[in-house]
């Protein structure tokens, strides 16, 4: 049976705050918990007015106390905007609150714009060694202590925290195979290299003491309800916040309409149908089509879903309509 996750922006709705958007993401993983999915990942976004999760590891801290058997992590950090010592202190504190349930993503994209990157980071260096680096001496600070070791996560080493590595394109794809890591493929908004890179991550991996074999997850946003015609309005709040986004003007989840008819133009449709190619809207039965035929094509180990939906009764039921659907697929 593939495992199936939960991947977690927090979103702050129009009219909401962060503080709602908190209470509802420990709420779903809550529900997301008791209904068998595997993990609950949150990502690292900067100056996004929609979305809460920008302190990942204050907000992980939050959800792990909040709930008892399912795992917890970061889909992702951001590894450039950190040093790799500051997220071994932090993940190897929740590590040691929270045992054997913390994961931690890592991804080398800002997750922000190019100003507040240099707000977060103070240095744009854009040495491609720089993130291959970074893994590693972070792999080491979770790693036992050395002897003469000058510097050392306390706590953090010697928990060995599980790393996975994030990416939409072939680089990580290629650092997860050399390091012999998890990889996770952002193909629920970025899709254009999905196939590619998991050939590439499969065919280069190269075994290691944290994994003996591939490990492939993929991403993907799923909308699903009652009918069809449901499903694609919940999808329109999702549409709604990438062509803002893409006009530059980022903000809150909007509300869904009944059409996008006059809401894009035809390049702005094109460019958010193309982003979130791998969404599964619709009923039950349409969606459990749809993840089925994305299995197929990606042979994925693990999938974790996605799900920007303005109501929070119909989140949850989108999700627990994935989680049907999982079982019903391996019934």
């Amino acid at each position: 049976m593939v495992p199936f996750s939960v991947l977690d922006l927090s979103p702050i709705v129009e009219g909401g705050s962060a503080a709602q958007a908190f209470r509802n993401s420990l709420d779903l993983a809550q529900h997301a918990e008791r209904w068998g999915f595997h993990r609950y990942w949150l990502a690292e976004h900067h100056n996004m007015p929609g979305i809460a999760s920008a302190a990942t590891a204050v907000v992980i801290g939050h959800i792990a106390g909040g709930t008892a058997t399912i795992r917890v992590g970061a889909g992702g950090i951001m590894l450039p905007n950190h040093s790799p010592l500051v997220i071994a202190e932090q993940f190897g504190t929740l590590e040691s609150l929270y045992p054997g349930r913390i994961d931690l993503g890592l991804g080398r994209a800002p997750g922000t714009d190019g100003r507040t990157a240099l707000a977060l980071r103070r240095d744009l260096d854009t040495d491609g060694d720089r993130f291959p680096r970074d893994v590693m001496e972070l792999q080491a600070y979770f790693a036992p202590v050395q002897p003469g070791q000058a510097i050392r996560a306390v706590p953090g080493a010697g928990l060995k925290v599980p790393l996975w590595l994030l990416g939409s394109s072939l680089f990580s794809a290629q650092l997860a195979a050399a390091l012999g890591l998890p990889f996770a493929f952002a193909s629920h908004f970025a899709p254009d290299y999905l196939l590619q890179a998991l050939e590439v991550y499969r065919r280069e991996f190269r075994p290691s003491e944290a994994l003996p074999a591939p490990r492939v997850m993929a991403g993907v946003s799923v909308f699903a309800a009652a009918s069809d015609e449901e499903a694609r309005r919940l999808f329109t709040s999702a549409q709604l916040q990438f062509v803002n986004l893409r006009r530059g003007t980022p903000g809150p989840l909007p509300p869904p309409v009944e059409t996008m008819d006059g809401r894009w133009s035809p390049a702005e449709k094109a460019g958010v149908e193309h982003a979130l190619a791998y969404a599964a809207v619709g009923s039950a039965e349409t969606v459990r089509q749809q993840l089925k035929s994305f299995l197929e094509a990606t042979r994925a180990d693990e999938i974790i879903v996605a799900g920007q939906i303005f109501d929070h009764a119909a989140r949850l039921r989108s999700f627990e309509i994935a989680a049907d659907v999982r079982r019903s697929m391996t019934a």
